[in-house]
Parts: C-alpha cells; sequence; structure tokens
C-alpha cells in the first residue's frame, strides 16, 4: 500500500507562510517515508496518485483529543444546561437503554464517518457504556473504529460513586422526596472490580490493534467519581502500558465548590480538585486534564510541574455554560494544550474545525491585553501537537514529516474558504468547517475523499442508524422524564455553588 502526493503544498509550522512547495510526498505502508524531488522518483510500482495541481495543501489529520462517542445519536436534543443537569439526561443507567452491539456499533459509527469527513484522523474516546461496559459492547465499538479506519484511543469512562459522593450541598437529603434521594444516593451501576475486569478486556483484545490504530487508555471519569484506590488501580494499568488517563478536572463552578470548607464533601479537605490528585500522587504526564476551567495558579502550576496535558473543549464549555479556560496562563506555563469536541450532545457536531475556531474566539473576551489573545499559530499548535501529546504519540502523528505517521488531510485552497487565499494559518483556524477537505488519509490509507467516507458503505449505515434509533426514541423519551424529577434537587446545588465564593470568576458578562 503506497500513496503518492504529488505537486502538493505541504504544511511547514517552521515557515512564516506555513507550508512549502509545491512538491511530492510518499507514503508506504502507514508511513510518510518522503518529501521533495526524492519522492517521485522512490514510488512503488503501482502506487496510488493523487494530484495537488499546485494548490492543495497537505495538512496533519485533526486530532480529536476529547471525545465521548455513545452520545452520537442525541446531536441538538436538548437545550442547554449547566453540566450537572445535563449528565441527568445525556447518560441514563436505565437498563432499557442498554446498547445492542449493533446498536454500540452504529452510535460509534456515526462521529467516524463525521470526523473522517471533515479531515479528522484520530480520536480519544471516553467511552461511557452505561449501565455497564459489557464485553461485546466495548467489542461493537472498536470494531466501528476498527472498520471505519480512524485511529481512535478508547476508555472506559465509568463513576464508581453515587451522586452523593460527587456534588457539594446535598448535606443529608433532607426535604427532598424520597424517590429522589434514593436515587442520589443509589451506587454506580458498576463495581470497581467489574470495571476491572471490563479494561483486562480492553486493553487484553484491543490495544494496539489493526496494525497499532487502536489502542486504549483508562477514565477515572472525574476525581470526585471515583474512589482513591480505583484510581490508583487504574494509574498502575496506565504505567505498565503506557496509557493516557482521562480525568475531567474543575469543569464547572459546582466542582470548584467541592473544595469549600462545610460543602459537604469534607475528603477533599479544603483541595480542588487537581491539589487532591497532585496529593494523592495522581497527577502525572499520562494525564489528560480535561477542562480545567475552574484552576486558579497553584493548580496551573501544579499541572506543568506534572507535565500533563490539558484538553481545551471550548465549544461545549460555551454549551453548558461552563466558563472559559485560562488558556494564556497555561501556554505561559509551558502546559500542552489540546483540544476536543467532548460529544456530539453537547457540541452538536463532531467537527473539529468548529473547535478550532471557538479555541481561536472565545479566549478574546477574557479581558486580557489583545497581545494576549491567541494566534492561529498557537490555536493550531494546539490542535495537532497538543493532540499528539495527549495520545502519547508526540513526534508520531500531528505533523508532515518524514517517519511521521501518514495520517494526513488534504485541503483544497481554491475552496472557498480559501478564496482569495491570504494567510493559510489564519483560514485554517477562522474560515475552515471542512468543507475544503478533498481527502482524508489515516495510517497511509485514504479513508474519504471527495466529501464522502470510501472505507465503509457510509450510506447503508446512515440508513441503519436512522431507523435503529426512531424506534429507541419511546424510551429516551421515558428516561428524560424521570431525570425531569430529580432536575429541581440538582439545580438548587448548582444554583447554591453559583452564589458560593469560590475565589475566581470564569463567568463572562
Amino acid at each position: 500500500m503506497s500513496v503518492l502526493l504529488t505537486d502538493v503544498l505541504v504544511w511547514d509550522p517552521t515557515r512564516a507562510s506555513g507550508m512549502t512547495g509545491p512538491t511530492d510526498v510518499l507514503v508506504v505502508d502507514d508511513t510518510i517515508t518522503a518529501i521533495g524531488e526524492t519522492a517521485r522518483a522512490s514510488a512503488p510500482v503501482g502506487a496510488r496518485t493523487i494530484d495537488g495541481g499546485g494548490h492543495h495543501v497537505v495538512v496533519p489529520g485533526l486530532v480529536n483529543a476529547h471525545f465521548h462517542s455513545p452520545a452520537n445519536h442525541l446531536k441538538g436534543a436538548f437545550r442547554s444546561r449547566p453540566l450537572e443537569a445535563f449528565m441527568l439526561y445525556e447518560s441514563p443507567a436505565d437498563p432499557a437503554l442498554r446498547p445492542t452491539p449493533r446498536e454500540a456499533y452504529l452510535r460509534t459509527m456515526l462521529g467516524a464517518l463525521e470526523m473522517l469527513r471533515t479531515g479528522t484522523t484520530s480520536v480519544q474516546d471516553d467511552a461511557f457504556l452505561m449501565p455497564t461496559p459489557e464485553p461485546e459492547v466495548i467489542d461493537a465499538v472498536m470494531q466501528a473504529y476498527a472498520d471505519s479506519g480512524i485511529r481512535a484511543t478508547v476508555a472506559l469512562d465509568q463513576p464508581e460513586l453515587p451522586d452523593t459522593d460527587k456534588l457539594p450541598f446535598l448535606g443529608g437529603l433532607d426535604g427532598l422526596a424520597p424517590a429522589v434521594a434514593s436515587a442520589l444516593r443509589a451506587p454506580a451501576p458498576a463495581a470497581a472490580s467489574e470495571l476491572l475486569d471490563a479494561y483486562d478486556h480492553l486493553v487484553g483484545t484491543w490495544h494496539g490493534a489493526a496494525g497499532g490504530r487502536l489502542s486504549a487508555a483508562v477514565s477515572i471519569s472525574a476525581p470526585q467519581r471515583v474512589s482513591p484506590e480505583y484510581w490508583g488501580a487504574l494509574d498502575d494499568l496506565s504505567r505498565t502500558h503506557d496509557l493516557p488517563v482521562f480525568a475531567h478536572v474543575l469543569e464547572t463552578r459546582t466542582q470548584r465548590a467541592l473544595s469549600v470548607p462545610g460543602t459537604g464533601q469534607d475528603r477533599f479537605a479544603g483541595r480542588s480538585l487537581v491539589r487532591y490528585a497532585d496529593d494523592l500522587g495522581l497527577l502525572n504526564d499520562r494525564v489528560n486534564v480535561i477542562h480545567a476551567v475552574w484552576v486558579d495558579d497553584d493548580d496551573l502550576d501544579r499541572i506543568a510541574a506534572a507535565g500533563a496535558v490539558v484538553a481545551h473543549n471550548p465549544v461545549s464549555n460555551l454549551r453548558l455554560g461552563s466558563g472559559v479556560m485560562p488558556f494564556r496562563a497555561m501556554r505561559d506555563r509551558g502546559i500542552p494544550v489540546a483540544l476536543g469536541v467532548d460529544e456530539a450532545i453537547c457540541d452538536d457536531t463532531v467537527n473539529t474545525w468548529g473547535v478550532v475556531k471557538q479555541a481561536g474566539l472565545v479566549h478574546n473576551v477574557a479581558g486580557l491585553d489583545p497581545e494576549d489573545w491567541p494566534t492561529p499559530a498557537e490555536v493550531l499548535d494546539a490542535l495537532w501537537e497538543g493532540g499528539a501529546a495527549a495520545m502519547r504519540r508526540t513526534g508520531r502523528i500531528g505533523r508532515v514529516a518524514v517517519g511521521a505517521q501518514a495520517d494526513l488531510a488534504v485541503l483544497d485552497l481554491y475552496a472557498p474558504a480559501f478564496t482569495p487565499f491570504n494567510d493559510l494559518r489564519g483560514q485554517l483556524v477562522y474560515c475552515e468547517s471542512g468543507g475544503s477537505v478533498r481527502a482524508t488519509i489515516v495510517a497511509g490509507a485514504v479513508v474519504a475523499e471527495d466529501g464522502r467516507v470510501v472505507s465503509v458503505d457510509e450510506a447503508a449505515l446512515l440508513a441503519e442508524a436512522r431507523e435503529l434509533h426512531a424506534a429507541r426514541r419511546p424510551a429516551l423519551e421515558r428516561t428524560w422524564a424521570e431525570a425531569d424529577a430529580l432536575l429541581p434537587a440538582v439545580d438548587a446545588v448548582v444554583r447554591r455553588a453559583a452564589r458560593t465564593d469560590v475565589g475566581m470568576n470564569r463567568w463572562i458578562g
């Protein structure tokens, strides 16, 4: 398998223009083997040729560094709410909604198709497979990624503690209806031992599969949602296999309020969730600190010292009203920042370009000197180098370089987003939406071209998904009605957290 890209422009962040060429790029198997005049001469007989015509630019495939595939079927389903209320609706543990393997396959494929069509070649999927991550459902998720051709790192995002251990201000649940209090006290659907067995299956069966395209990660979901013992077991697994650790940390003001004395969560002893993790010895360079909106200077210093990566999800942070992450403070400390869609239910698309644009815009309202606003170069560095760091693949993805993985997107500079052409970096960040992508290449294979995915029968899969999820709608609506009963109690927690002095503000207006 080999692909020869001829007469193309090539992304080069060291150049003022952001690119070199026109030139040629040779891909053999899954690796870029030559760029320049030797590429054409060394191309194997029978190599597929893609002619760039002097106006196509080859960029690294986009890296979606944070994602939750199980909500792919719920785009646009809900009004915007704070995270704690939103989660009542997005991932109910109702056994009636336990996915069949085929359902898990199809909903995973929905996201993979959208990503590949728009040039995303790598994804980190923090999959909440409610109520429990059964081996056959794990297999279905991974098989969808295998069949689609995308590069995927997958973890099991499962809580281990009841809601009463996750939220501040619940106290003794006095005054709540018995059914509501019982629901908030209910144990998590799966115990730690069951979850660790699921990880044994994920890692043993799928880590390194599809020629290394598929890999495992581990997920604590969030520090307040698991015990130190379970977190420690996952950290051991991560260390043994060099796996990323996914941790949602200080996404919301309500989570920041957990560190305020008197909120009913004494295990944090007045510590932020970052300091809590650091004190446990579980903040390290394998950790993806996801969101990190309500962090202070001490938190950022600890993240920087640990060598952890922050996964920034600006569209999700806006959709759920979480706030604006301190991007400049992170960059100033040398903290690698990656970019993520989060999920289709709170981005309402699985198109990484929208995240790129929002990352280039939202921090402009942070009240900083304009010289401290993110530049397009910084946003693209987060997209590619930050994404590679999050996946523990620095130097292997996120670059167009000899020896790097052949994960590439080919964009047409004659498309509307680049016409007239002014500046590559600026137009990539502010103008591109995926419409200019002419080909997506993952591990050397062309998996999408001319606006359609060619690795699978896209039309048939979309038709099947429509039929299946139409049949699921009544069960979904029943669980949403049940969530309505819990909403007032959770809303009261969020509102009290909004009135609590947490020593900072990440909201605007």
